[in-house]
């Protein structure tokens, strides 16, 4: 039997424990450090190495080359190009990071001649400091520190306008509606004396600048480029940005070309949209998605992202070529918001900081699995909003070892990779990383890593979710998009298609999310084959769909497929398309009532019994089926998943069976199997937190 490629991550910050999290430059690395992550059997590192870019290219360059003191080689520290490299020579792929939206200044204090620091950042005593960051670094402020700017970039650097820049956080930074520049407040400690402004890459400069740093890293020999706040600049809107020239001129054409009602009139070739809105009393930092045009603008955005990702990600690889290498791409696609799925053609390796981690969040990682189709998923936690900081102080105190394995449990049986932390992201407020025990780590990548061969990007499900980008980008007010990543404020109107997920996961139900693209900014390449082993698919809301989405629906009932739409759908289709689809016979429609989903309990895939709180999915391996079951039911006043003595779990697969096995993460799992009524019933007993079951057959050759 034999899985498809799962990766196994690690989410190697390594920053220091009760520390500040310090971005952008990530601690310096040592030999032991690889000795660890081979026993936690990594096959990628994300968040890795060679962030200081947005501090300056001298600075990147010394974290890549630079010579380290025979002390700390007693030590085993080495630079990040020789971290890379010996890593790799352990089969772990290491992605560099570019922190995009990030342009720093840090207080320094330099010695008489200015040619050394004496204090960076963590500055103490009154003495007279001074500044070092890319302002400091354009301006060539310190030529007997750095080289110059010159020598990146030997003919100078020209804004759209065609102005030579001498500074690159003036130029390139993102500005709120009054021109002040935006900070990302989520990465400055509100307790340390440095700037973090967020930066905007649709100024061409900026991208240049990006580029650079791409080269370095793909010099120092990384596997892959990690591009994070994939979404610039949306970023900065929490911050009530982005107005900067480049921002305001792209939209000017945007909007001249669609010719929007409220600008009737209006003189386009002078019209600056923040300025017309503080005309008519809107600031954009309070009641943002109420702001004329505000939608407008946001569609202007996410085409810009899309556009200029791609040209990143196209470098990223053009580049690594040219120096005779094939190096990858990830981008952090935050929480997997649907702006970002115009972007996910460009990657290689889809990338996600949750927006809040929980201890049981199935629907979520279904949606992960779902928007990463045919490649591997990586999820990282955030501290923000979730459970993390309550999790890592139980740690270490010797509790919630199952809460944790739970975690990563969870991500492995729904279709998805929980990256291990190492040293990760707690924030700009607390002094800690977090750290969680390496032998419990150790043990579950070491379960994962054995029964590899378990685990599959594919499914037997016969549920299909559809996720329609539009119709969900139409459903939203705003806060989604726009809330501040320190507080993580969800709105009370959940989408329908949250509330389908929701109710299929708690009924353990297996299904599979099905994404459909706007048809612009991503096309559809969805085909009737990949339709073909759902009996129903449910339609939440979707009220927008493309002409081929329309289609492919009417051909999959054609061919006996059957659909549940909630509301209305296909609203924006033409009668003549829209009417033989929802008047077809295989097409039921619940005007969100919920009583349509009552339909699907009828006959469930999956029946479990006792009923428990658990999560069932059913991936299609070579050679047969991996049934995955993670178990919820953690008991609190012990302190842990304690082991079921006895669990039947009846489930509807298109497999006759002829082996039997069962894998537990803890425990001697016992199952024994037998068929009724057309359904495959196994009788588990000692069922552990987490278990895999497969059915095997010779009749069954590959996935």
């Amino acid at each position: 039997m034999k899985g498809m490629e799962m990766e196994r991550g690690v989410y190697f910050d390594a920053w220091f424990p009760r520390q500040h999290c310090y971005h952008p430059s990530l601690p310096p690395r040592r030999l032991r450090m690889i000795d660890e992550l081979v026993e936690l059997k990594a096959t990628v590192l994300v968040w890795a190495a060679l962030g200081g870019g947005s501090l300056s290219l001298p600075y990147l360059e010394q974290e890549a080359f630079g010579d380290i003191d025979p002390r700390f080689r007693f030590y085993g520290f080495v630079n990040d190009a020789e971290f890379i490299r010996t890593c790799q020579e352990r089969g772990i792929r290491v992605f560099g990071v570019v922190f995009e939206v990030q342009g720093w200044e840090f207080p320094v204090k330099l010695n008489e001649s200015e040619d050394r620091i004496l204090a960076l950042n963590e500055v103490r005593g009154e003495d007279p400091q001074r500044w070092l960051g890319l302002r400091e670094f354009s301006q060539n402020r310190y030529p007997a520190l750095w080289k110059s700017f010159e020598d990146y970039f030997p003919s100078g650097v020209q804004n759209s306008d065609g102005a030579p820049v001498t500074d690159l956080l003036e130029e390139c930074c993102s500005r709120d509606i009054h021109g002040a520049p935006c900070h990302a407040h989520w990465v400055e400690c509100p307790d340390r004396d440095h700037s973090c402004y967020t930066m905007d890459r649709n100024n061409p400069v900026w991208r240049e600048y990006l580029k650079a740093i791409i080269r370095i890293q793909i010099d120092a020999g990384v596997a892959g480029v990690h591009l994070d706040e994939a979404e610039l600049p949306i970023t900065s809107l929490q911050y009530g940005g982005c107005f900067c020239k480049d921002c305001m001129a792209g939209f000017r054409e945007y909007v001249r070309e669609r010719t929007p009602d409220e600008l009737a009139g209006v003189d386009i070739d002078s019209w600056h949209y923040g300025h017309w809105l503080l005309e008519q009393g809107h600031d954009f930092k309070s009641a943002q998605a109420d702001a004329p045009l505000f939608w407008d603008y946001l569609r202007f955005q996410q085409q810009s992202i899309t556009r200029y990702f791609g040209e990143l990600a196209d470098y990223v690889r053009s580049y690594g070529r040219s120096k005779g290498r094939e190096v990858q791409v990830s981008g952090n696609f935050f929480n997997l918001f649907e702006h970002y799925y115009a972007l996910e053609p460009k990657v290689d390796l889809v990338v996600t900081e949750m927006r809040n981690t929980g201890y049981r969040q199935p629907s979520w990682y279904r949606y992960a699995a779902g928007f990463a189709g045919n490649k591997p998923v990586v999820v990282v936690e955030n501290p923000y909003g979730g459970v993390i900081p309550e999790l890592a102080a139980a740690l270490h105190k010797g509790r919630s070892y199952d809460l944790f394995r739970m975690s990563l449990y969870e991500a492995a049986a729904l279709g998805a990779n929980m990256s291990v932390p190492y040293g990760a992201w707690m924030g700009s407020e607390i002094q800690d990383s977090f750290h969680p025990p390496h032998e419990l780590c150790a043990e579950i990548q070491t379960f994962l890593a054995d029964h590899e061969d378990l685990y599959s990007r594919r499914t037997y499900s016969e549920i299909g979710v559809i996720f329609s980008v539009e119709s969900n980008f139409r459903l939203q007010s705003g806060g989604d998009v726009l809330s501040d990543n320190t507080l993580n404020v969800i709105g009370n109107d959940v989408p329908p298609f949250w509330h389908v997920c929701e109710a299929l996961s708690d009924a353990s139900q297996p299904y599979d999310v099905i994404f459909f693209p706007e048809g612009k900014l991503r096309a559809d390449d969805l085909h009737a084959e990949d339709l073909e082993q759902y009996a129903v698919l449910v339609l939440p809301q979707c009220s927008f769909l493309t002409l081929p989405q329309a289609g492919l629906l009417q051909s999959y009932m054609e061919s006996g497929g059957r659909v549940l739409a909630l509301g209305d759908t296909g609203a924006n289709l033409p009668p003549e398309v829209r009417e033989p689809l929802i008047q077809h016979a295989r097409w039921s429609v619940d005007r969100l009532g919920g009583s349509g989903l009552a339909a699907l309990w009828t006959a469930p895939q999956v029946r479990l019994t006792p009923s428990v709180d658990a999560a069932v999915n059913l991936q299609r391996v070579n050679g047969g089926a991996a049934v995955h079951l993670i178990r919820y039911d953690y008991d609190g006043s012990l302190d842990r998943v304690t082991p079921l003595a006895e669990l039947t779990l009846e489930v509807r697969l298109p497999i006759q069976a002829t082996g039997i096995a069962a894998y537990g993460s803890s425990g001697e799992l016992a199952v024994r199997h037998e068929m009724h009524d057309g359904l495959h019933r196994l009788h588990l007993s000692n069922v552990p937190l987490y278990c895999v079951i497969t059915l095997t057959s010779k009749e069954n050759g590959d996935v």
